[in-house]
């Protein structure tokens, strides 16, 4: 069985060249700075979420620094700290600072690293995902390296912007949008959030973890909704090991 089921040259050309989209949702989307002037899906967003603007090249202003004494439960508190300092850093360029998700690569993929974190609350909603099969070849269910390369199936590091969502090869997704020198590619890589069947639950009873994706944040079927529901566009997803 081969677990990594992404078709990365398909993604990078839907997202790229277009996807088929059809109902009351089709609403034209606007061109971001880092996109060139692609061709892309249209967007599913309604046109009040970002008013006048697109999120990835919005003039947000500048927002007052996150308090960075929020206790995250479950979330390893030197990854926390690197994630409160990614925002402060990339503050200008994220809309919204009362939620964010990060993605702890130091944990194996059989356990919940994918967290969901309220900042105004603290409340922590911890999901399964999975991880790049170029960042794990041997598929030990632990990130080995990661990459910013085109074709290298890995996952990579640092701050993403959650921007809009398309109808894609796995559903509905959301593209992302790296902040960082280590991720900043990831636009072009087609590496978003997306749901598959190798990172639901019963992968891990079955396998003792989940499959891997092309680099990209995939979760489980079911949680899907949640975390788009959680998260939603203009915030940030900080992955990295510590």
């Amino acid at each position: 069985m081969k677990w990594s089921q992404d078709a990365a040259p398909s993604r990078r050309h839907l997202l790229k060249t277009g996807g088929v989209l059809a109902g009351a949702l089709m609403i034209p989307g606007a061109v971001s700075a880092g996109m060139r002037q692609r061709s892309m899906p249209e967007s599913l967003l309604p046109p009040d979420v970002y008013p006048g603007a697109h999120p990835a090249r919005a003039a947000v202003a500048a927002q007052p620094a996150v308090r960075d004494t929020i206790v995250a439960p479950g979330v390893n508190r030197q990854l926390m700290q690197r994630a409160m300092a990614a925002l402060d850093r990339h503050g200008s360029r994220i809309a919204r600072h009362d939620r964010m998700a990060v993605a702890d690569f130091s944990a194996g993929s059989s356990r919940p690293r994918f967290h969901l974190i309220n900042l105004e609350s603290g409340r922590v909603t911890s999901k399964l995902v999975a991880h790049g099969s170029g960042s794990d070849p041997a598929h030990t269910g632990y990130v080995q390296r990661f990459s910013n390369a085109n074709g290298s199936n890995a996952s990579c590091e640092g701050a993403f912007l959650t921007d809009d969502y398309y109808i894609g090869k796995h559903g509905r997704s959301q593209r992302l949008i790296g902040l960082d020198r280590t991720n900043d590619n990831a636009l072009d890589r087609a590496i978003v959030v997306h749901a598959a069947w190798y990172a639901n639950p019963d992968m891990i009873s079955r396998r003792g973890m989940l499959g891997r994706s092309q680099g990209c944040f995939a979760v489980g079927e079911k949680d899907l909704a949640e975390v788009f529901e959680r998260l939603g566009p203009g915030r940030m997803i900080y992955a990295a090991k510590v």
